[in-house]
């Protein structure tokens, strides 16, 4: 292909699975056949990983997205040396690697937004290292929302099945006051443009509800009284086609069935459970509402299995694959992501 989008992959925590299903994509010939990737991280880190995953693949090291060939079976990785190899362990919470893969996350988004990369996909860091490291985000969403001034939301894809994040790693406690009439307007009129820059023409949206039953009423809640009907029927002012809230315990079954383009799920759990009982260990995260294109793998860390070769990487090469797709179609429309202009924050 001569229209391969450039696409960095930021290494991720360096005792994480991380650099192991890094290497194992790269090592697969699928990513080079859809995008030119490279790597943001630590050559090392990366070494270690291929020799713990039987991993048999040429490193070369580069300076600059632009210096990437793309050649099949090669890991290219732009090399910032910043992991001390002397307390590196597999599985173990480090701050210092917290603080490094912050820092891949910052540089690739850096290089996307100067456009030196057309998309960046993300292996997972470690929450309880970054913050450990004086960093104190929620995640790498929040990184490239502060690093960009947006306000960006998180896409759940698999399947049929696109699921939009209300709230992100919020306590549970929390999320009902943060359920306003305003906030559940703005992420429906950012779900539609996003559909719409993926070429859906007239998109659906539907919203679960946050209580039991929708609140039945007001019997079990009134957030979907106050705040969240009202937000529905602002969008459908709009032109938006905006539906429900419906119950939590029906309406994934629909969207998993391809029922709506977008299903808007109130809490971190309600939306995540329902994808990762369709396609666990398939779901990618796509952000939408950011000028760049970004997706990640829909797992963690999981330093109980780093280095032992047990990690399959399949996740993260679809998480390529997907920002590839994005990232051509971002190129086609000359728009720099999905729904940027409605993720700026204020």
């Amino acid at each position: 292909m001569t229209d391969r989008p450039r696409i960095g992959i930021t290494m991720g925590d360096a005792a994480g699975i991380g650099p192991e299903i890094t290497v194992k994509s790269l090592a697969d010939p699928v990513a080079a056949a859809c995008c030119i990737p490279l790597v943001l991280g630590d050559a090392r880190v990366l070494e270690r990983a291929m020799a713990a995953a039987g991993v048999r693949a040429p490193l070369r090291r580069i300076t600059d997205p632009a210096q990437a060939s793309g050649e099949p079976g090669v890991v290219e990785v732009i090399d910032y040396a910043n992991i001390d190899m002397g307390r590196h362990r597999w599985g173990e919470i480090e701050a210092s690697f917290g603080d490094a893969a912050v820092h891949y996350t910052k540089e690739a988004g850096r290089m996307a937004l100067d456009g030196r990369l057309d998309g960046m996909v993300s292996a997972p860091l470690n929450k309880e290292a970054m913050r450990a490291a004086g960093h104190p985000y929620e995640g790498q969403t929040e990184i490239l929302g502060e690093l960009t001034s947006s306000k960006p939301a998180m896409v759940m894809v698999v399947d049929r099945m696109r699921l939009m994040l209300f709230t992100n790693h919020m306590p549970l406690r929390a999320v009902c006051d943060y359920v306003t009439r305003d906030r559940v307007l703005e992420r429906l009129v950012l779900a539609d443009a996003a559909l719409r820059d993926m070429g859906v023409a007239a998109p659906s949206i539907a919203v679960a509800g946050l209580n039991p039953h929708a609140g039945e009423a007001g019997l079990f809640g009134r957030e979907e009284i106050d705040h969240i009907i009202p937000a529905v029927e602002a969008a459908q002012q709009r032109g938006i086609d905006a539906r429900g809230p419906y119950p939590g315990d029906t309406v994934f079954l629909r969207a998993r069935d391809g029922a709506y383009d977008m299903t808007l799920a109130l809490y971190h759990d309600q939306g995540l459970m329902a994808v990762k009982l369709v396609g666990f260990g398939r779901v990618v995260t796509l952000l939408i509402g950011l000028p760049l294109v970004r997706t990640s793998t829909g797992h963690g860390t999981a330093f109980d299995i780093a280095g032992q070769n047990v990690a399959d990487h399949r996740n993260l090469l679809e998480a390529v694959r997907v920002a590839a797709e994005v990232a051509r179609g971002a190129k086609a429309t000359g728009r720099p992501g999905l729904a940027a202009a409605y993720g700026r924050a204020a």
